[in-house]
């Protein structure tokens, strides 16, 4: 069950953290992993860690906010799987503030590439993915799409509820075709950039799980969204969170 073999995947922003463990995760079960990063040297970093393992892949350095790079990397491709996980704010991190506050210059990265990215990679290899009558679309969102939240984020916010939208409508307009598109919501992850311990043990404590989450746990809905078995689930958005409340 779930067995991906054969099937040829791209993972957005899979460099390091979630977008790394999703890539392992589809290799495990059979799939040729595509391993994209705004930063090259991240990439081939996890394509060796699942080439060691056995598995196939291969690495692929674009900014998916820009279309005619994502074009030029993309389209020779034929993929069935694809995850849009490149997210925050691309190669910059997003810098929390209120947004009375918040310079306007600012508002632009977390758009561009939470729902620009998103728009730009699934419009490169949907057609091909409709001719071909097959294509699993998984975007990986956060419950910051779907709840207001007083931490700062709101253009971040504003990208991912327009991604999720935007997998909504993919989801009816191909479904005739074999295409699905789905969105995984997440919860309160593990950084790569935070060695605070004693703020990741702040964040988890407001986690109901008691822990915040990691590419491993995401691994398996993003496979089994991916498969066969799951080609009668779409337009969805499922939250993946450790128990947190999403409404």
């Amino acid at each position: 069950m779930f067995d991906l073999t054969g099937r040829h995947a791209l993972v957005t922003g899979a460099g390091q953290g979630i977008g790394a463990g999703i890539a392992r995760h589809l290799s495990q079960q059979g799939a040729r992993v595509v391993v994209n990063d705004f930063f090259e040297d991240r990439a081939r970093a996890t394509v060796a860690s699942i080439t060691e393992a056995g598995g196939e892949a291969s690495a692929l350095a674009f900014d998916v906010t820009d279309r005619d790079s994502v074009v030029e990397n993309l389209r020779p491709l034929e993929l069935d799987i694809v995850v849009n996980n490149a997210g925050n704010a691309g190669a910059r991190m997003m810098q929390p503030s209120p947004f009375r506050d918040m310079d306007p210059e600012a508002w632009g990265s977390p758009i561009d590439v939470n729902l620009g990215g998103v728009m730009n990679t699934t419009h490169a290899v949907l057609k091909g993915m409709c001719d071909r009558g097959f294509g699993r679309l998984i975007t990986i969102s956060s419950g910051a799409g779907s709840v207001g939240l007083s931490i700062g984020v709101a253009p971040y916010g504003a990208g991912k509820a327009g991604a999720t939208s935007f997998m909504r409508h993919m989801a009816v307009e191909n479904a005739p075709l074999g295409v699905t598109a789905n969105s995984l919501a997440l919860g309160l992850m593990e950084m790569t950039d935070v060695s605070d311990p004693a703020l990741v043990a702040k964040l988890a404590k407001t986690v109901p799980c008691g822990r915040l989450g990691t590419g491993d746990d995401l691994g398996p809905a993003v496979i089994w969204l991916a498969s066969n078995e799951a080609s009668w689930v779409t337009g969805q958005t499922i939250h993946v969170n450790g128990g947190g409340v999403t409404t």
